[in-house]
């Protein structure tokens, strides 16, 4: 953990409304070590999707710079895997075809293909599917599809966007311990945002607690909880105060 893999120096985003000037982020400064997994919480738009979106090379920063293994972010990249809310499946693709599509962008051989989707689809324990569209699956399972295709590209830095926040209570539970064992495994840096702070107490190394707008950085937290963590986890009397704390913090922004 001694590389840095994402450094953020003075970013700022301003958007034009209909009313004017929205400062989403103010001067947002932040460095993730190598295989880091960090999670960020905050009030509702306290600019963590945007903050997430730039990091994806999806929208630009307004002033500042954003590195990734030192190399500017200048438009989408391979090396970033990224997985939303709403799982961004193709309908029309099953879920073999699902997993495989970006490597076959990637020009791999068949072969090589193949054993890939047959890898990622045995991680996340969906080898009876492989041939189901995504309208057969449940939440939870097209889920999995996704985090198998982020996972088959082998990106150096994955990027979520509260991926659970849709799914009932058993459901995330199992995707939580099924991220952690992949990110134990696979040793890539995670970058994570969520609304639940006991998702992100369970699964970070540091919570990054946010400010409402305009989004500042206005607390980071260690996680000093041993892995590996399952839902066991939540009962440690070392959780529960890490959780109070940062609820506190999230909840006084609400009141500012």
């Amino acid at each position: 953990m001694s590389q840095s893999k994402v450094l953020l120096k003075g970013v700022k985003k301003i958007y034009q409304g209909a009313s004017g000037e929205v400062i989403a982020l103010n001067g947002i400064d932040l460095e993730i070590k190598n295989n880091e997994f960090v999670c960020v919480v905050g009030p509702s738009g306290c600019g963590k999707s945007t903050l997430l979106n730039i990091l994806a090379g999806l929208d630009k920063q307004t002033e500042g710079e954003v590195l990734v293994e030192g190399k500017p972010v200048n438009g989408p990249s391979g090396e970033r895997g990224v997985v939303f809310q709403q799982y961004a499946l193709f309908p029309w693709l099953t879920v073999r075809k699902n997993i495989a599509y970006g490597l076959h962008n990637k020009k791999l051989p068949k072969e090589e293909i193949d054993k890939l989707v047959e890898k990622y689809v045995h991680m996340v324990a969906l080898e009876d599917f492989l041939d189901s569209y995504p309208k057969e699956l449940s939440g939870g399972m097209k889920q999995r599809v996704a985090l198998a295709r982020a996972y088959a590209m082998n990106p150096s830095l994955l990027l979520m966007d509260e991926p659970f926040g849709a799914l009932d209570a058993q459901t995330r539970a199992q995707l939580q311990a099924d991220l952690l064992e992949l990110w134990e495994e696979e040793n890539k840096t995670c970058f994570f945002i969520t609304h639940d702070v006991e998702e992100a107490v369970l699964l970070a190394q540091r919570v990054i607690v946010m400010s409402a707008r305009p989004g500042r950085i206005n607390k980071i937290v260690d996680v000093d909880i041993p892995y590996p963590r399952t839902q066991k986890t939540r009962l440690s009397a070392r959780f529960t105060e890490l959780k109070n704390d940062i609820w506190a913090t999230v909840y006084n922004e609400y009141l500012e």
